[in-house]
């Protein structure tokens, strides 16, 4: 888990959003969460800022997300059932959001990792 929040972390901090949001997140190690590899291999990830979280949601705020064909928005995202959050996660923090799609084939976010 170390491994993964300083990958993300230092990648984030060094390159901006733009970069974060092109990039290949295919080989990141996600080797320490409870999801299987299927699940995690159709991650998309995106830098947002928390904003509120809710029973079940997080309210966020993100640039655009042209993997999914998302445009900048503020929103409610529903929380997967034992979604990881890793570091501490503050309203008004970036954050790096791995978002998966749940049984009904909507975007959830599986892991939110604080930016350090």
């Amino acid at each position: 888990m170390r491994k993964t929040l300083t990958l993300v972390s230092g990648l984030v901090l060094s390159t901006g959003v733009a970069f974060a949001q092109s990039m290949d997140h295919s080989n990141m190690d996600h080797g320490d969460m409870k999801m299987d590899e299927t699940t995690i291999e159709g991650a998309v990830h995106a830098e947002a800022v928390v904003n509120s979280f809710g029973e079940g949601t997080v309210n966020v705020s993100h640039g655009p997300i042209p993997e999914i064909g998302w445009p900048a928005m503020t929103m409610d995202m529903p929380l997967l059932e034992g979604a990881e959050m890793m570091g501490e996660i503050a309203d008004g923090d970036t954050v790096t959001m791995m978002l998966l799609k749940d049984s009904n084939g909507m975007y959830a976010v599986g892991a939110i990792v604080a930016d350090q």
